[in-house]
């Protein structure tokens, strides 16, 4: 059994740990709002120019669309870009994404497929390395980026086009975690590469007759490197709000257990220091009967 002494050093640890989580918590709260609100306002455009590329696909033969939307009429080699955060203590926001691209991974070459990840933070690669470092091609690291731009989103854009033009994949496929809660974020597998058509186009009406200048397949050629970078964009904000929501959820349940812990702890405090000091007397008695 601990002494009283082994007993007040672990209940002033343990109020240590709770004072950093809550300050933790109220940080992820405050950073929550602008991440959320940036996640939000990124959605209608991605979505918009998925529609538009839609438009314009439905405009253009196969012949005449960009091999990014065409693809190389493969199915061969698949790219898997995992995008994680670059720290920890989030609950299971990192593990979540990770899972599932190791299950695509693990299904992928079931079908005989070859694959390559592409890793966008550090947590996620510490996760998948263990399992699939040779299939591990590169990982971007974004710890010195304190409010991740556009800018970030087209290099990591820019190297996944340069590696489709290379001839390094067929397929590329985007993982994030899509912003639902504060305590739901969902693990998305969004294939980029060759672009998908929207299901919103639908409902835009792509049998409406355009004029397009200079010409369909041209905007096309420009758009779809521009949509590539759009979608990443999007899934590192949604990847910003849904790591702050978790992180608050994660920090308020360690807060909340710390809490518990002291109040066992001192209750174990206060029964043994009750037991010592009972036994005192009960030597100080027997020693005043003795004499």
């Amino acid at each position: 059994m601990p002494s009283l002494k082994d007993l007040r050093n672990r209940i002033s640890s343990v109020k240590a740990t709770q004072k950093i989580t809550k300050a933790m918590q109220m940080v992820a709260a405050a950073k929550l709002r602008r991440a959320q609100e940036a996640a939000e306002a990124a959605r209608p455009y991605s979505q918009r120019m998925g529609v538009v590329l839609a438009n314009l696909a439905a405009s253009v033969d196969c012949e005449e669309a960009p091999p990014l939307m065409a693809g190389t009429g493969k199915d061969e080699t698949h790219l898997l870009i995992c995008c994680t955060a670059e720290r920890g203590l989030c609950g299971g926001f990192n593990s979540s994404i990770a899972k599932k691209t190791r299950e695509d991974v693990r299904r992928l070459q079931n079908e005989g497929k070859q694959v390559k990840i592409l890793c966008v933070g550090k947590k996620g690669f510490d996760i998948l390395k263990r399992e699939f470092a040779s299939l591990i091609i590169d990982r971007i690291d974004l710890r010195e980026v304190k409010n991740v731009g556009f800018a970030d989103a087209d290099a990591i854009g820019k190297k996944v086009i340069k590696l489709f033009e290379d001839g390094e994949f067929d397929v590329a496929t985007l993982y994030y975690s899509e912003f639902k809660s504060v305590i739901s974020q969902v693990p998305t597998g969004q294939q980029i590469i060759p672009a998908s058509s929207q299901e919103e186009a639908s409902a835009e009406g792509t049998d409406a007759i355009y004029d397009y200048e200079p010409d369909a397949g041209a905007i096309l050629a420009d758009l779809v490197p521009r949509n590539i970078s759009v979608q990443i964009f999007r899934a590192l904000l949604e990847n910003g709000a849904s790591e702050q929501g978790a992180r608050m959820t994660a920090m308020d349940n360690a807060t909340r257990n710390a809490g518990e812990m002291i109040d066992k702890l001192t209750l174990d405090y206060n029964r043994q220091r009750q037991a010592q000091i009972t036994k005192e007397l009960i030597e100080i008695i027997s020693g005043a009967e003795a004499l």
